[in-house]
C-alpha cells in the first residue's frame, strides 16, 4: 500500500514521517522539541519513576500528547540532542 506523500513548494515529493514513540528514558526534558513543534503535539510531564522515593525534585520529560495532530515534519527529532524519537510513514 502506498504511503501518504506531500509536495514541497518546488514540486518535489516527500514522505512525511509521523512521530510514533518518544523514549522518555533518554529524554532530558530540555524542551527543544516542544519549542519547534508547529502543532502542539508534545507536552512536558513528570517522569514516572519506579522507585517512589519522596524526592520533590521530579524530573520533567516530554510526552506525546496529541499524536493525531502530527504533520510528519520531523522537526522534533532534528533538534533532539538524545535521539528520543521514532517515526513511521502512514499508508494512504
Amino acid at each position: 500500500m502506498p504511503n501518504i506523500t506531500g509536495l514541497t513548494r518546488g514540486g518535489a515529493e516527500w514522505i512525511p514521517q509521523f512521530v510514533t514513540e518518544l523514549n522518555q528514558e533518554k529524554c532530558i526534558g530540555c524542551g527543544r522539541c516542544y519549542k519547534v513543534c508547529p502543532r502542539n503535539v508534545l507536552d512536558l510531564v513528570e517522569r514516572e519513576l519506579e522507585d517512589d522515593d519522596e524526592d520533590d525534585d521530579n524530573m520533567m520529560v516530554m510526552a506525546i500528547a496529541n499524536a493525531s495532530d502530527c504533520i510528519g515534519c520531523g522537526s522534533c527529532g532534528r533538534v533532539c540532542p538524545k535521539d528520543c524519537y521514532t517515526y513511521e510513514a502512514v499508508a494512504a
